[in-house]
């Protein structure tokens, strides 16, 4: 699966941010605590550098606690860096985040300035909330669905912080094909972006593997399904999505087994763990490097003119050529 879905406002919202970075003296990070890592934005761990970071760990109780403290105590290894779980039904427990902020900048505090932190997150992951929370009041649109934040905000929290909010920023292309189906499951892009099919398809074969008992016990089944389409089709007969000539709807199906994922009602489920991902991880550095060698080889075959080399692989070379010569992004 491909996410197609970047909004102009996201291109300038990363601008806007790079440009603010200096100026900020802590980031706080929103993830969705089911995706610790497919919600964590690249580009703001190579632009952070020193910059203290809390990785602020939202609707941890809709992820499966274990896990959580899994991906805890792998961030916290990292260095400046330190987590808050949150919790959707506890809107309280956020306002304990200001301790930490302040204990994370301990000069700013000493010397009686206000702290400066900049929110950032992936779409539909909290955001707003913890803002308004922090606040006392609404200041922030908030929604169920992505990119309701379109603007940068600065928001004075009138106990020493300030607050700059910046819009939800997705990044242009997902390395992973997983990372993109977690993104959709967790709906962090729009539904319209997504088909609900592929995605209800990808949910059913992890829940099946990962959390079999809690599937069984939410849709009634007797016994445990061969595999994600035999899920499917059990499912619907459950809940009554069947089409005409007795077919099963699987639109249907899938679009409930998302939903009731992304309410809690199935169970607490987090989509990844740190060793899943550090596999995953080895997959695509492999492929990635094959891609070098491959454009490499590519590259050297043009300089020595050989003939071997077709229409489409010179213009990749040229594309190469030109992309290696743009300036990169710096902080």
């Amino acid at each position: 699966m491909t996410i197609h879905w970047y909004p102009g406002h996201m291109h300038k919202a990363q601008k806007d941010m790079i440009e603010l970075l200096p100026q900020v003296d802590l980031l706080i990070e929103i993830l969705d605590a089911r995706i610790p890592y497919s919600s964590e934005n690249p580009a703001i761990a190579r632009l952070r550098g020193d910059t203290p970071c809390i990785k602020v760990l939202s609707k941890s109780d809709l992820a499966d606690p274990a896990v959580t403290a899994l991906w805890q105590a792998r961030f916290e290894e990292q260095r400046n860096v330190k987590t808050f779980p949150t919790r959707s039904d506890q809107a309280e427990g956020i306002k304990a985040l200001v301790g930490l902020c302040r204990a994370m900048v301990p000069q700013r505090e000493a010397n009686k300035n206000p702290i400066h932190a900049m929110v950032v997150g992936i779409p539909n992951v909290g955001k707003s909330t913890l803002i308004n929370t922090l606040a006392g009041r609404k200041i922030a649109k908030t929604g169920d669905e992505p990119a309701v934040t379109k603007s940068q905000q600065r928001i004075d929290l009138g106990n020493g912080i300030i607050l700059f909010d910046t819009p939800g920023i997705l990044w242009p292309k997902v390395e992973s094909a997983d990372s993109s189906y977690r993104l959709a499951v967790t709906g962090a892009i729009r539904d319209t972006a997504m088909e609900y099919d592929d995605v209800g398809h990808f949910a059913a074969e992890f829940l099946l593997r990962h959390y079999p008992d809690l599937l069984m016990e939410r849709f009634k089944l007797d016994a445990l399904p061969r595999d994600e389409e035999a899920f499917l089709q059990a499912a619907a007969i459950k809940r009554g999505a069947i089409g005409a000539g007795g077919k099963f709807n699987r639109h249907k199906i899938s679009e409930l087994l998302v939903k009731e994922f992304r309410s809690g009602i199935i169970g607490r489920i987090s989509l990844e763990t740190p060793d899943m991902i550090a596999a995953e991880r080895i997959v695509l550095d492999q492929a990635a490097a094959r891609q070098a060698e491959d454009k490499a080889a590519r590259k050297q075959r043009f300089k020595e003119g050989s003939g071997s080399l077709g229409k489409k692989e010179r213009k990749e070379v040229r594309v190469d050529e030109r992309a290696a010569r743009k300036p990169k992004a710096g902080r």
